[in-house]
This record gives structure tokens, sequence and C-alpha cells, in this order.
């Protein structure tokens, strides 16, 4: 059993939890559900096969044939034979040449998704969804915790918060606060990801789940590390962010309601 809040944080009623939230935790299964969603979200590219092949330039060994390289002091690679007075003997092809072929560049061909039998990712969300109630496993992600007991089950009412600053409102009176310090701000990213659009990293707070969204999605949207969705759309990588399972979990009773007809 667990206590249903109000929106004032006060205790309404209790509600028995679904199985689901009894299942042992698999860390092996959610790391791999994760990283195949991942995954799957990777665009294929590659380059264009004739890039650095659109040239005349070959090795000519034979002795006595135009354009030999035989007895000369080069390189024995193609080059060009013959052309425009500044190209003549320029090397041309080989990936070490100047505007030569790429040596192992990336192909469309590749292999880029992780695939995961159904009932296994099936598996890796009930355990995902189990580990939201395990105190020790969310507070090990980062996660400042209330007093109160895991997992937070809220009135229905909180699908229908319109506003950002409502919603902010709630959750201080979860005594959520220390939780919205944590997740304030960002941090500049080390490395070549600051030119590739992801220079800011920002950390990941509570997740709203919800049955139906009445406008809480967007009241959401402006404050740090707080996502919010509905038990349709609910996956491994939002309970288990970075493959870490124990994500801060709010749950709305109809949320709570529907797990358990899908997992029981």
């Amino acid at each position: 059993m667990v206590n249903i809040l109000d929106l004032n944080g006060n205790a309404k009623g209790k509600m028995e939890l679904p199985q689901v939230f009894s299942l042992g935790v698999r860390a092996d299964l959610i790391q791999r559900a994760v990283l195949a969603l991942q995954a799957a979200r990777r665009q294929p590219h590659g380059a264009d096969v004739f890039a650095g092949k659109r040239t005349a330039a070959k090795y000519i060994g034979m002795k006595d044939e135009h354009g030999s390289m035989k007895n000369r002091e080069v390189a024995r690679g193609p080059r060009v034979v013959g052309g425009n007075p500044g190209q003549e003997w320029r090397m041309r092809f080989v990936p070490h040449a100047r505007g030569g072929r790429a040596a192992h560049p990336p192909v469309v061909e590749k292999e880029l998704v992780l695939k995961i039998n159904t009932n296994e990712n099936r598996l890796a969300l009930a355990s995902s969804i189990a580990a939201t109630a395990l105190r020790e496993i969310v507070a090990a992600r980062g996660h400042r915790l209330p007093d109160t007991e895991l997992p937070l089950v809220l009135t229905n009412e909180i699908s229908g918060i319109k506003k950002a600053k409502e919603l902010k409102e709630l959750l201080i009176r979860l005594k959520l606060s220390q939780e919205l310090q944590r997740t304030e701000g960002h941090k500049i990213r080390a490395g070549k990801g600051k030119m590739r659009g992801r220079k800011y990293r920002t950390k990941t707070g509570p997740l709203i789940v919800i049955a139906k969204d009445e406008g809480v999605k967007k009241a959401a949207h402006n404050i740090p590390g707080v996502s919010v969705s509905t038990v349709a759309e609910l996956n491994v990588e939002m309970l288990a962010p970075g493959t870490q399972p124990g994500r801060l979990t709010i749950w709305s009773e109809d949320a709570i309601r529907r797990v358990g007809e899908r997992f029981g």
C-alpha cells in the first residue's frame, strides 16, 4: 500500500501498488534496452564511393614507357602523367596523397541497430518501473529525496496543471526544492561536442508519469530537468537515463492503474 497525495502534499487515501513494483531490478537488461533505443536514433551516413578516385593518375613501372617511374627518385604511386603543367607528376588516388581517397571512410551499409528481444525489452521496462520504488537505487542516481515513501503517487489533478509556476510550487510542496536546485543551471560539455550542437549539459530531474495529458507537459517545459510522459509513451530510457535505473518518478493515480493493467 502507498499513500495518495493531493496537490498540497497531504495524504488523501491509499492504494495498492501493482505486482510490477515488486520485481527485481535487471540492470543488464535495462542497459541493453537503453542502448538499443539510442542506436535506433542514429542516422546512417557515408562518403561518396568515388570521392578521391576521380583522376586519371596511375602507376607506370615499365622501363622506357612514357611516364615511367622506374629509376626515378620518386615514391612509386599513382601519379598524373601529362595534363596541365602544374599538375604533372602529382600523386593522387591513394589515402596518403593530397586529394586522395579516405583510408577507411564511413559506409551507409554499416549496421547501426542494436537488437533486443521483445520479451527482454518488456522485462527491462518493468524492471525500470520497479526501480523507481527502491529508495537506495533512486538515491544512488544522485536525486535529493524527501522523507516520504516511494513511489510518489498523486491524484489525477496533476495532469491538469497548465502553468510552470503552479507545477514548480507543487514540487516544492512535495519537498523537492533541493532536487530542483540540483537540476538548475548547466555546465559546458568537455570535448568536440561543444561544436556539434550539444554545448551544454543539464542534470536529469524528476519524471512525471500521467495517464492523459491535460496541460502538464507544457507546464513542465520550462522547469530544468523535469519531464512528463504518459504511460503509453513510457520507455526504458526515460526511467533509466544513461542506462542507470532509479529515476525519481512521480505517478498519477490513473498512471499506476494503467501500469497494473499493462504489466500486472
